[in-house]
């Protein structure tokens, strides 16, 4: 039986995750678009290698500083800051193509300059999650958050196959642009959140040293450090994703409705994952299930890039998102279970450069490999590498597959 998830009674963390749902939706609709947008304008596969260099190089290079701000600034401020932003670039999306105006490089351009403010927005966003909820209801919080993330995954790119069919691709942009608005209301309801602030730092000196202190953190705490290099493995082989228009088109024949749906497919995976961690306080096992889940991840994406038929690609999609909505949950748990408040900021920072730059280099690799050697071999081969990568990570770090969950957190440095 369902019962009212223990993060829903919390009104702060309510308020944000009822914008997260919006806003997700329309984030999702705007990915699948962007896609779809591109394979309109070039039948190349290697045009996602583009975007993917256009989204890794902001978040390496400012996500480790974002992660600085978000534990010596006020992390809602910093948040109204990021989806205003985030707001105005996809709204300027929009405008360029209902003028006709649109080139390839518009869309690197404006990806590029979103993915500057999702540097700074996800290590204050997720930061910010611990600061309202009690520690024990961490697991549902995050459950909570992928159920947001994933149904608006689910539709987003659903509805994104019916406007650009039916309204035209402009609208899938200016849709996302008014969906910002809902965080922006939540955070404006929610009020002041209390937060425990690292020491504020000035200049560039006095950043790169707290960004120093964040690495120093991970490298000594083998469980964080595992979780992020296993992360990374996992996006940067899995391409699924990214060669989606690709194989609806070009493998499958199928119209941008079809597609919607297939983008789609994973997330139906990870909500029904999403309402069974939603209604957990604790989850034993943590590393083991971890391991285990990013493994079925990798099987999965195999099976998809082996379907020829659509129903069969849509099933393995659907596990494709199960397996890695697991991943997901237990990674934050995880981490921020064994993260301090003053420090989290910067971990967050951090590991975005791993979880982020995983996808978005391997969307560069995916482009090239399949531009050499077709879409099909790109997916599995991505996939295979992924399970080889899973074991390699729990040889190298065997407490990881020990991790139960229920470790004491580390003290706060002097």
């Amino acid at each position: 039986m369902l019962r009212l998830p223990p993060a829903l009674r919390y009104r702060p963390f309510t308020l944000l995750w009822l914008g997260l749902l919006v806003s997700v939706a329309g984030s999702q609709m705007q990915t699948a678009a962007l896609l779809w947008h591109l394979r309109e304008l070039s039948d190349q596969p290697i045009v996602v290698s583009g975007i993917g260099l256009a989204r890794f190089l902001p978040i390496l290079l400012l996500a480790p500083f974002g992660g600085v701000l978000a534990d010596t600034r006020n992390r809602r401020q910093i948040l109204f800051i990021t989806q205003t932003t985030m707001m105005a670039t996809a709204a300027a999306l929009g405008l360029l193509t209902v003028t006709g105006q649109i080139q390839i490089w518009h869309i690197y351009l404006l990806t590029g300059l979103q993915a500057t403010a999702l540097a700074f927005d996800l290590p204050a966003r997720q930061s910010l999650v611990p600061n309202l909820v009690p520690r024990e209801v961490l697991p549902s919080a995050y459950g909570m958050q992928s159920i947001a993330s994933n149904t608006g995954a689910i539709a987003g790119p659903a509805l994104s196959g019916l406007v650009i069919g039916y309204l035209g691709q402009e609208y899938a942009y200016w849709i996302n642009a008014v969906s910002f608005l809902a965080v922006l209301i939540a955070l404006v309801l929610m009020g002041n959140i209390p937060q425990q602030k690292s020491v504020v730092v000035e200049g560039l000196r006095g950043s790169l040293s707290s960004i120093r202190e964040g690495a120093q953190f991970i490298l000594g705490h083998p469980i964080i450090l595992s979780s992020m290099i296993l992360d990374f493995i996992a996006t940067f082989f899995s391409s699924a994703n990214t060669l989606l228009p690709f194989v609806a088109r070009d493998v499958l024949g199928v119209n941008e409705v079809a597609y919607g749906w297939l983008v789609a497919a994973q997330s139906i995976g990870a909500v029904m994952v999403g309402l069974v961690f939603s209604q957990r306080s604790r989850v034993q096992r943590q590393g083991q299930l971890l391991l285990v889940a990013v493994a079925a991840f990798g099987l999965a994406t195999v099976t998809f890039g082996l379907a020829r038929t659509y129903w069969g690609a849509l099933l393995a999609l659907v596990l494709v998102g199960a397996g890695d909505s697991i991943s997901t949950i237990l990674r934050n748990t995880i981490r921020q279970l064994q993260t301090p408040d003053y420090i989290r900021g910067r971990m967050v920072g951090i590991n975005q450069v791993f979880f982020q730059g995983g996808p978005q280099l391997g969307e560069i690799e995916a482009g090239l490999v399949a531009q050499a050697f077709g879409t099909p071999f790109a997916i599995v081969s991505g996939g295979l590498a992924c399970m080889v990568g899973v074991g390699l990570v729990a040889l190298r770090w065997p407490q990881l597959p020990r991790y139960n969950g229920e470790e004491a957190q580390p003290a706060h440095a002097d």
